[in-house]
Parts: structure tokens; sequence; C-alpha cells
């Protein structure tokens, strides 16, 4: 039997969503915003109500501990902008992307992302998997749709393990 690209790369996503997916029914809304060290990043609320994250443009040293809420924002803005380049949009800039505000709507956000991505996935046939990437590369790049794909698949497994580690961190801790 013979496996297409796509067919492999959908597989591939589809068992990193099934594994997050374990980590997004679990948790409870105060695990968003719980700060799981005294060295952390999360997301809070600026002037106008708008939920932003913490953010240096070079990574610190040492790197900030993320909270689940900070995760998950990350996580719908590399997808946001990823899909914004797969469907050929202008690329949002990241302090466009907010997080929702709360865990139940983070959820939401991040399982639309998921269906909008699935879209993108059946749209592609094994021969665009060959043209080049719009993204995260620079455009001169040899990188790939095929490229792409992956990087997403490998970049959501692991977010999700880092959710899910925080997740059964916080629990264990709350015993």
């Amino acid at each position: 039997m013979r496996t297409s690209r796509c067919d492999l790369l959908r597989w591939q996503f589809d068992l990193t969503w099934s594994l997050f997916d374990y980590h997004l029914e679990r948790l409870r809304p105060d695990d968003f915003l719980w700060e799981p060290a005294p060295l952390c990043w999360t997301v809070r609320r600026d002037a106008t109500g708008a939920w932003v994250p913490d953010w240096a443009e070079t990574e610190p040293d040492p790197i900030p501990v993320p909270t689940i809420g900070w995760v998950s924002w990350h996580i719908g803005w590399w997808w946001s902008v990823t899909i914004d380049h797969a469907q050929g949009r202008a690329p949002r800039d990241r302090t466009e992307v907010t997080w929702p505000g709360d865990g139940t709507s983070a959820v939401g956000w991040l399982r639309g992302l998921r269906t909008t991505w699935l879209t993108v996935l059946e749209g592609l046939t094994d021969a665009d998997l060959d043209t080049p990437a719009p993204f995260p590369w620079p455009q001169d790049s040899e990188h790939t749709v095929a490229h792409m794909i992956a990087w997403v698949n490998s970049e959501l497994m692991k977010n999700a393990s880092e959710i899910g580690q925080l997740r059964m961190v916080r629990a264990a801790s709350s015993k």
C-alpha cells in the first residue's frame, strides 16, 4: 500500500492533535494563568483590556517559564500567521494576535484554528507540497510547503507537550 505525502502529513497532524486534545479536554479555567515559577511569562490585560503576552525581542537568559495561557497564545499566534501565509493573505503582526481572555475561549480559538488548518490541508495535492514555503522561512529558502506542514506538526507537538507538562505539574502540586 502506498501512502501519499499529503495523507502522511495529515495523519501526523491528526496524531499530534489527538495528543494535544487529550490535554485541552482536561484543562481547568484556573490552569491557564497559574504561574509555575517566579520567572514566568504569561498573558496580561493592557490599558485597553486586551490580553497581551509577555514578550522580549531577544530571548532572555534564563528563559522564563511560560504559563498555559502564554503557550496557548503562542500557538494561536504562529498558527494564525501560518494560515495567513498558506491562504495567501498578508500575515498579521504578532501584536495583532491577542489571547481570547479565558481558558474556555482559548480552547475554542485553538479548535477553530485546527478546523481552518484542516481546510488548508484538504486543498493540497502532493504537487503543492513541492512549492516554495511561504512561511516560516525567508523567501529565498529551499524549504517547501511540505516542510511548512511538518514544521506545524512539530511546533504543535512541542507546545502540546509544554501544556501537558504544565497541567500535570499543577495538578500534582495542588495535592
